[in-house]
């Protein structure tokens, strides 16, 4: 049996969304600065819009590159919602991927790590 990945640390931490192909930067910023989390227990979270989501994740790796697979529930104006989505690694300050509503919208997205002047204070 091939050994599964292991959750790669340089995955871990708060990353600031700063492109998504569904919705403009003013979209992603309306409520707090977009973002999302992973920890390197596999959990993880977001937030862009008015969505903020759970994250249960797998470590993965997509064309040599460490990466992480989830699925999410979380939160949209006060509705419910999940999905699943992906994210991975492009270099040291930058990870893409894609986020899945179940039954409902998709995006591409791009991120780099959060800075002190992003905006959303540290946990």
């Amino acid at each position: 049996m091939a050994r599964a990945p292991k959750f790669s640390a340089r995955m871990s931490g708060r990353w600031r969304i700063v492109a998504m192909s569904g919705w403009d930067r003013d979209a992603i910023d309306l409520v707090e600065p977009g973002y999302v989390e992973f920890a390197r227990n596999g959990t993880g979270q977001f937030g862009f819009i008015a969505v903020n989501g759970w994250l249960d994740c797998r470590p993965v790796e997509r064309d040599g590159r460490p990466g992480v697979e989830f699925t999410w529930e979380g939160s949209d104006e006060g509705d419910q919602v999940s999905g699943r989505g992906w994210a991975v690694l492009v270099d040291d300050d930058t990870i893409e991927g894609h986020l899945f509503f179940h039954l409902g919208d998709d995006s591409s997205f791009r991120a780099k790590p959060f800075t002190g002047a992003d905006g959303l204070d540290e946990p």
